[in-house]
């Protein structure tokens, strides 16, 4: 998969694991397509360590889940922190 299907990937992931997570996670589009393209590269790295599948093709379906997955992870972890942040 290329650089840029790569980013395409992620800043979709991310916008739909923020419409799986409930409540209102901070960050305008930018943050959601860093976050994205971490949580697509994180759930890549464990899916292939854990499951020994990769993120191959941009139209595969255990490319999608992964990435999705990864970054509802790390918006998950991302939320922990800007939560915490936010309380003080």
């Amino acid at each position: 998969m290329g650089f840029f299907s790569f980013l395409l990937l992620g800043l979709i992931a991310g916008a739909i694991a923020k419409l799986i997570l409930p409540g209102k996670q901070g960050g305008g589009w930018f943050v959601t397509l860093l976050l994205g393209v971490v949580g697509a590269f994180l759930g890549g790295w464990l899916g292939g360590l854990i499951f020994n599948v990769s993120l191959q093709g941009f139209f595969n379906l255990s490319t999608w889940l992964l990435a999705i997955g990864g970054s509802i992870v790390v918006l998950l972890i991302y939320g922990l922190i800007v939560g915490r942040r936010s309380r003080k």
